[in-house]
């Protein structure tokens, strides 16, 4: 008897006790019903990064067929960045009010749709227009797709779980290289935005059908039936009817922005909105000025495409290293150290420039570590930050806050190489922020502790 009552199953099961949250989901291991709610999550984001970053290998062919120049390109690209932050910042917070399920539909409908749209584009501000609400549509799915796969992961798996989808997103971009370089020269441009509207309409059928709601959204709504039979879906074994409870939401509690900026919330998460800015403004500052650099080298053009992959493969590959690490030896600490492992690689980028290629190309990669690694474990340290209830604004606002990061940064960058900086004290430079975020992370870790503790 006593071996049945102290297993993990039987203990929930008990009638006489609530099933809490997220302890119930902690305690399993991930199965089937999990898994698959984490693979379709990590599919909107594959479609979402394929989205993003079609537009890029396009603009040859649109502004051939156009003949617009680059500013007007420019323009267009920035115009799915102006989309993301409105997503991020305006729409993120409605799912407290509608769910993560539906804001994630909403937004794969919204960004599928008005890419479809653009298929039939005649001018630069249509095509803008369409990249607006694109972006919208992106920034308005992510913080719900990474809000799910939190919930329905333990603890002890959430930040790998989390990486792994957003390894999706970066996919996404690799999946848009070689479909625009299939699809263009045998079809035309407007090929590339048919593949980017069919591919997510698709999987918006298969959310309808499979993707699962917030068990802890059902609960502070009251729905608890709903919410306990996605528990059953979760554990086979749980008896028929039980109560249900969430340790940090009741029922019927709104969320609201200004949660995330009061009380001890506030300056944790001031400090994650300046990581992010920092972060995002060294990923976009490197990957804008990072080819001019190289055949300012005397690189090929062949070098320069390489490298740009070594950036974004640097980042796929490390999140399988500092997923496991955040779930097994603390978040904080891993993200903290992987920070002060790329001050060494930035470094070691400005001394091997004008060394042989593969010298290079592997200082990219580390530099893609960190840099581009650092940005996706940012987001599970995020997703880790927040408690449920505030985890998909909190998350959204981040990265809504973060883009502003992306904006300034190749401003910054292309400035100080625009004064005649050198390129080895461009890096040496960059070393700085990239400290910084280090010193944030592990105090804010710091904090954590202490916040635990009173």
């Amino acid at each position: 008897m006593s071996k049945t009552t102290s297993s993990p199953s039987a203990a929930v099961s008990d009638p006489q006790g609530p099933l809490k949250l997220p302890g119930f989901i902690d305690g399993r291991r991930p199965g089937g019903f999990q898994l698959r709610t984490v693979l379709l999550c990590g599919l909107v984001m594959l479609l979402d990064g394929f989205d993003t970053q079609a537009i890029n290998y396009m603009a040859p062919a649109i502004t051939q067929d156009w003949g617009v120049s680059k500013g007007t390109m420019a323009t267009i690209f920035s115009a799915a960045l102006v989309g993301l932050m409105i997503g991020y910042l305006l729409l993120a917070p409605l799912s407290d009010k509608f769910g993560h399920k539906r804001l994630v539909m909403a937004g794969v409908a919204i960004f599928s749709l008005s890419t479809l749209a653009s298929v039939w584009a005649q001018s630069p501000d249509q095509l803008m227009i369409m990249r607006v609400i694109t972006g919208i549509g992106l920034g308005a799915a992510t913080p719900s797709t990474i809000a799910l796969t939190a919930e329905y992961s333990p603890k002890r798996l959430r930040a790998s779980l989390v990486l792994a989808i957003y390894c999706g997103f970066s996919l996404g971009f690799v999946l848009a290289n070689y479909a625009a370089d299939w699809l263009i020269p045998a079809y035309g441009w407007r090929s590339v935005f048919v593949a980017g509207a069919v591919l997510p309409l698709a999987l918006l059928l298969v959310l309808v059908w499979q993707l699962p709601e917030s068990i802890s959204y059902l609960l502070r709504r009251g729905e608890n039936a709903k919410a306990y039979a996605l528990c059953r879906r979760i554990d086979r074994t749980l008896p028929e009817t039980a109560q249900i409870e969430a340790e940090s939401a009741g029922p019927g509690k709104r969320v609201k922005v200004t949660e995330l900026l009061s009380g001890r919330q506030l300056l944790g998460t001031v400090l994650l909105w300046v990581v992010f800015a920092i972060n995002l403004a060294l990923f976009y500052g490197l990957q804008s000025w990072m080819p001019t650099i190289l055949a300012d080298r005397g690189y090929s053009a062949g070098t320069l495409a390489t490298a740009a992959s070594m950036t974004t493969i640097g980042g796929i590959v490390i999140a399988f290293v500092v997923g496991p690490a955040m779930d097994r030896l603390g978040a904080y600490g891993s993200l903290g150290t992987l920070y002060f492992a790329g001050c060494g690689f930035l470094v070691l980028m400005g001394l091997v420039l004008g060394s042989p290629v593969w010298m290079v190309l592997a200082a990219i990669f580390l530099v893609g570590c960190a840099v581009s690694g650092g940005q996706k474990s940012v987001i599970a340290l995020a997703a880790a930050f927040y408690p449920q209830e505030v985890r998909s604004t909190g998350v959204g606002w981040a990265l809504g806050i973060g883009r502003v990061g992306g904006i300034v940064g190749p401003l910054i960058v292309g400035g100080m190489l625009a004064d005649g900086m050198g390129h080895e004290q461009l890096f040496l430079i960059l070393a700085g922020p990239t400290a910084l975020c280090g010193l944030i992370v592990l105090y804010l870790g710091h904090r954590a502790k202490q916040l635990k503790t009173t």
